[in-house]
């Protein structure tokens, strides 16, 4: 099976990608799967779950929270996350019985890193983002070591906000993705050739188009 483990909708300022888009998308590439992790919503999650029809295709209603600590992807997630406190939100994630990864921990923008230290992983933590399209070559590298050296499951994702993004970076698995993470029995592969690009028009996109458009 192969996931895109990161896609954010219009619900995000910096992504213009609507449900019927990504759907045709994600099945155009060839994917099984993706979770939708618009940034501090589940809006975005629950709207691509509702277009799409294909039963041999799972839609995972997620979100990214923004936390103090660095950016939570919660997957399976279906209630909305109002703390920005990072042991809060990890609870609240499991609590909803859903799985807790820490999107992009190296990306070189300081306010995209992971602030980690001091932090029992193992207990608040699921899965690592190790293949992350927006993210260089170093800074995935540095999640892998990171994730095996705390024995947390490996997740990929595009962090796709517009179309070319998504399925450049996937979570590889045998069977149901829980039980994959779970028994931390995921790989991941992809390429970030083209992130810069994506980078820089999303900027573009939420600084220029969304705040005088």
């Amino acid at each position: 099976m192969r996931y895109d483990l990161h896609v954010h909708t219009h619900n995000s300022a910096c992504s213009v990608l609507r449900p019927e888009t990504i759907l045709k998308i994600a099945k155009m590439v060839k994917l099984d799967g993706i979770a939708v992790v618009d940034h501090n919503s589940i809006k975005g999650g629950q709207e691509v779950k509702k277009a799409n029809k294909d039963p041999d295709f799972e839609v995972i209603p997620s979100i990214e929270v923004s936390t103090d600590r660095g950016h939570v992807v919660g997957l399976y997630v279906n209630e909305e996350i109002k703390s920005r406190n990072f042991f809060d939100v990890s609870d609240a994630i499991k609590k909803q019985g859903g799985i807790v990864i820490i999107a992009h921990p190296f990306r070189m923008i300081p306010k995209l890193r992971s602030k980690l230290k001091g932090v029992n992983v193992k207990k608040y933590l699921d899965g690592m983002e190790c293949y992350n399209a927006r993210t260089s070559y170093f800074g995935n590298r540095s999640s892998i070591r990171f994730a095996e050296k705390f024995d947390l499951a490996k997740t990929g994702g595009s962090d796709a906000h517009f179309s070319f993004e998504i399925g450049r970076c996937v979570t590889v698995f045998d069977g149901n993705l829980r039980k994959a993470i779970r028994e931390r029995k995921t790989n991941v592969e992809g390429s970030n050739v083209l992130g810069i690009l994506g980078s820089t028009l999303s900027f573009v996109n939420k600084r220029v188009f969304r705040r005088w458009g």
